[in-house]
């Protein structure tokens, strides 16, 4: 499921390469996601959980330009997260990927802002499609 993301005119123009940020409480798939994301030239930062994740949005100067966010954290696991980061950076491309996403989880996601959905497991190369069709990579 894919909203349609911000427009070019909306995101600020920049030399410098997008950054990322990558939410997972599980090591490997952040770890992947993150690798998947550097390949296609962001800068990626990393949280294994919500907390961590608002940490760094709130404290990194320049603003993420994409967020991969996994639905169910150890601190969090309904879409508040998502919601807050909506409200913090609300030019961001925000990916949920989830395991337990069901037709009214995904719509919601949706409806609060998330540009896409992501069944785990997934393709990591799912992401590098993504990217490329809705001109973000």
């Amino acid at each position: 499921m894919i909203n349609s993301p911000p427009t070019a005119q909306e995101r600020p123009a920049r030399a410098a390469p997008l950054r990322a940020l990558v939410v997972d409480d599980e090591p490997l798939i952040r770890w992947s996601v993150a690798e998947t994301l550097a390949a296609l030239h962001m800068a990626v930062d990393q949280a294994a959980d919500g907390a961590g994740a608002l940490d760094l949005v709130s404290r990194t100067p320049q603003a993420f330009d994409i967020v991969v966010l996994d639905l169910r954290l150890p601190d969090v696991s309904d879409l508040s997260l998502l919601r807050q980061i909506r409200q913090q950076l609300p030019l961001a491309f925000v990916v949920l990927m989830t395991a337990f996403g069901t037709a009214e989880i995904k719509a919601e996601a949706l409806d609060l802002g998330a540009q896409a959905v992501l069944d785990k497991p997934f393709a990591l190369e799912e992401l590098g499609r993504l990217f490329s069709a809705t001109g973000i990579a």
